[in-house]
This record gives structure tokens, sequence and C-alpha cells, in this order.
């Protein structure tokens, strides 16, 4: 049995150095594609987020993509802010307490690497045909 009086929940810095982990460690492929992305863990989606996605609660937001994915990048159309991956710490806690059959570094890894697909130029579908982790 876990003894869990002394445990606490993980950190935004503990979260962020997972997925920069993540990122550190992509197939050189992927690798100089990913290290311009700025990663931002907060506790949740604030609510301008939350009106655009239509989400009405916050703990069903776990990571978004903000930005143009690579396949749509233009050199005559330059980006004027960084493509950011945002993870949100209070929704990924509360998704692996209710799954409580994975462990949490490997949640921040799937998000991390669901949100990265979406830099990459991947839809939700094209991602759901190769992963099945939310089913």
């Amino acid at each position: 049995m876990t003894d869990w009086t002394d445990a606490t929940a993980p950190t935004r810095a503990e979260i962020e150095a997972i997925a920069r982990n993540v990122i550190d460690t992509l197939p050189p492929a992927f690798a100089p594609h990913a290290r311009d992305i700025v990663l931002r863990v907060e506790d949740f989606a604030d609510d301008a987020m939350m009106d655009e996605l239509e989400i009405d609660d916050p703990l069903e937001l776990t990571g978004i993509y903000d930005g143009v994915p690579i396949t749509e990048k233009s050199p005559s159309h330059p980006q004027h802010f960084p493509d950011t991956i945002w993870l949100f710490r209070r929704a990924m806690i509360d998704e692996w307490a209710e799954r409580g059959d994975v462990a949490f570094g490997e949640l921040v890894t799937h998000v991390t690497v669901h949100e990265l697909a979406h830099h990459f130029g991947w839809s939700d579908d094209d991602i759901a045909r190769i992963d099945r982790w939310w089913e």
C-alpha cells in the first residue's frame, strides 16, 4: 500500500520538466521543428480560451496547441506570436485520478505528444486513427 501522507500534487514546474523532456527527446526528423515552441503550464485555461473553444468545464481541457501548424506556415505570412503548447495542471491531475490506470508522467507525455501532433499539422481525427488513448 502506498503511503500518501507526505505526497504532494505535481507542481507546474514538474509538469513542465516532463513535457520539456518529451520535446528534447523527439526523433531527429521532428526535433528541429519543435525547438522554438513555447511551453506553458497553468492550473486552468483562462476564460477567453474556454470561450473560444466553447468548453464550459475547465477540467475537460488538459492541453492545447496555440499556433500555426508547420504544414500551414508561409514565409510570406509571418507569425507575430510564438507557437505555444499549453498544459493545464489541474485538468491533468483530475484525469489522472479519474483514470487510475496510468502513471502521471505517462499522461503528461501523452498530452504533450498530442499537442505536438497539432503543431505538425495533424487533426484530432488524424491523431485518433493511430492513438486510441482516449477510448
